[in-house]
C-alpha cells in the first residue's frame, strides 16, 4: 500500500520526509507539497512537521557517501521544482544509501541521471540571472530588482549580490514565487511583500522610483542606440546569448 509523505515545500521539510520514509520503513512511498496533495483513492497520507534534527541527519548522512560537488546537485534539483522532483530526489537517495560504494555520480542510474539534468537547468538558469539582474534605485534609497525565474534560484544568487554589492541596501524579489531577498547592509533577509492589484513593479514608475533613476535610464537607452550599429545587427546572435524571456529585466529593451 502507498503512503503519501506531505510536507511545508522547504527544503529541510523534504529531509525530514526522507527521514520519516527510512524510519518507517516504507517501500511504497510519495513525498508532495500541501499544495500539490491530492486524496489518494487507495493508500494512505500523513503530514510530516519539519524537524530541523532529522533533516540534519540526512543531509550529513548523504555528506558520508558523496562528494561535496554531488552534494550540491541534491540542493539544486530541488530547487528546479519539478512536479516529479521530490520521487526523483527520494529513489536516488535510497540508492546511494544502500550502496557500500559511492554511486551519486552513476548516470547509469535514471533517478542520478535525472539529478544531473535539473542540476544544469537550474545551474544555468543561476548563472542568467545574477548576469540580467538590474536594479533600479526607489524614493526609499534601496536599490530594487524583480525577476521571474523558471527555478527557485533566489537561495543560489543571494551569495553573489551580497559580495558584489556589499555597500548597498537592495532588494532582489521573485514575482513568481511571491518572497525576495533584502541586504540591509549587513545580512540577508527572506521577506514577503503585498502589492496593490493594478502596480506592475516592473514599470519604471515615478511613484515609486527616485527621479535619478528615471533620468539614469533614459540616459541608458539614449546611450545603446546611439552605439548600436544597425548594418552590424545579428539577431539570431543576440537571442543566443540574450534570451528573449530576459529582455523585460532589462532597460534598454523596454
Amino acid at each position: 500500500m502507498e503512503t503519501t509523505l506531505i510536507y511545508d515545500s522547504s527544503f529541510d521539510g523534504f529531509l525530514t520526509a526522507v527521514f520519516t520514509a527510512f524510519e518507517m520503513k516504507l517501500k511504497t512511498v510519495t513525498i508532495v507539497t500541501a499544495t500539490r496533495f491530492q486524496h489518494p483513492l487507495f493508500g494512505s497520507s500523513e503530514t510530516v512537521i519539519t524537524d530541523q534534527e532529522k533533516a540534519n541527519r540526512v543531509w550529513h548522512g548523504l555528506k558520508k557517501k558523496m562528494s561535496t560537488n554531488e552534494l550540491r546537485r541534491f540542493y539544486y534539483a530541488f530547487l528546479s521544482e519539478k512536479l516529479t522532483v521530490e520521487d526523483t530526489l527520494f529513489q536516488a537517495m535510497v540508492y546511494v544509501f544502500a550502496s557500500p560504494t559511492n554511486v551519486a555520480s552513476d548516470f547509469t542510474n535514471a533517478h542520478i541521471l535525472e539529478v544531473s539534468k535539473l542540476t544544469k537547468n537550474v545551474g544555468r538558469e543561476k548563472h542568467r540571472m545574477e548576469a540580467f539582474v538590474r536594479f533600479k534605485l526607489t524614493k526609499d534609497g534601496i536599490y530594487f530588482a524583480n525577476i521571474e525565474p523558471d527555478f527557485n534560484v533566489l537561495p543560489l544568487i543571494k551569495n553573489h549580490f551580497k559580495k558584489r554589492y556589499a555597500d548597498q541596501q537592495w532588494l532582489i524579489y521573485d514575482l513568481k514565487r511571491k518572497y525576495g531577498i533584502y541586504y540591509n547592509l549587513e545580512q540577508v533577509d527572506i521577506i514577503t511583500l503585498e502589492f496593490d492589484a493594478d502596480f506592475d513593479p516592473s514599470k519604471t514608475s515615478s511613484d515609486l522610483f527616485a527621479d535619478i533613476e528615471l533620468e539614469f535610464q533614459q540616459l541608458w537607452n539614449d546611450y545603446f542606440k546611439s552605439t548600436n550599429i544597425a548594418s552590424r545587427k545579428n539577431m539570431k546572435l543576440h537571442i543566443q546569448h540574450v534570451p528573449k524571456r530576459y529582455w523585460k529585466y532589462l532597460s534598454e529593451k523596454q
